[in-house]
């Protein structure tokens, strides 16, 4: 019975790794988007993200993801019912979950590419209009090469956090990894056991992560290098 269950935990992980890179994805999006807004010189988009950031760095993650998943439906339903449509608003624990995930993680994200963002020489990007470079060209041959290689570390303790995040899930139905050890805790009256499978499956998702990412800075210093050698 204990080997079942250790099973149907660790094949949750799968939910939860999807979860966990579907989110990040989304992040990664919000948090380039809220960068640039940050840094331009429009000042209606530098108030927008900066009220966004603050907003959602003050308010726990556990608030976010109860609001988003049970509040957001019943004022959209409560909505809908005013207008006479009949139309019922429900979100899908994996869908608020992403969405929770996605705008958190979103304005951390926003701050650490807007820090790389104003890390990059300005002189360059001067250098590159001087010769008549199109702002699509100066973005993928200058910004973003030198953003991913600035932001990788800010990026990578996002990633390590928003991985663990995502056990707060299972609070609102999600079938991931601590929903199942979970259950198994309650059924078997062993929750050291079955807590201790899940934190194996997050530490080892840490580990590898750490290891992968840090592959990827060492290359990318080394390419830095060999470019001022």
């Amino acid at each position: 019975m204990v080997g079942d269950f250790v099973l149907s935990i660790l094949a949750a992980g799968s939910m939860t790794l999807l979860l966990a890179v579907t989110s990040l994805i989304l992040a990664t999006a919000i948090g380039l988007a809220g960068a640039f807004a940050k840094v331009s010189g429009n000042r209606f988009w530098r108030g927008l993200a900066g009220v966004y950031t603050f907003v959602v760095r003050g308010i726990p993650d556990l608030v976010v993801m109860l609001l988003i998943f049970y509040s957001l439906p019943a004022v959209l339903n409560q909505g809908v019912e005013a207008l006479g449509w009949n139309v019922h608003v429900d979100f899908s624990p994996i869908a608020a979950g992403i969405a929770t995930l996605g705008l958190i993680f979103g304005a951390y994200m926003t701050e650490t590419f807007r820090t790389a963002l104003l890390n990059i020489p300005k002189g360059q990007i001067e250098a590159a209009v001087a010769y008549g470079l199109t702002r699509f060209r100066i973005f993928v041959a200058i910004i973003l090469p030198q953003l991913a290689r600035l932001a990788l570390p800010g990026f990578t303790n996002n990633w390590l956090v928003l991985a663990k995040a995502t056990a707060l899930t299972s609070l609102i139905g999600l079938h991931d990894v601590m929903f199942h050890a979970k259950g198994a805790a309650e059924a078997t009256s062993m929750p050291f056991t079955f807590y201790l499978v899940a934190a194996g499956f997050y530490f080892s998702v840490t580990l590898f992560s750490i290891v992968l990412l840090s592959i990827v800075a060492r290359r990318t210093a080394a390419g830095i290098r060999e470019i001022a050698s």
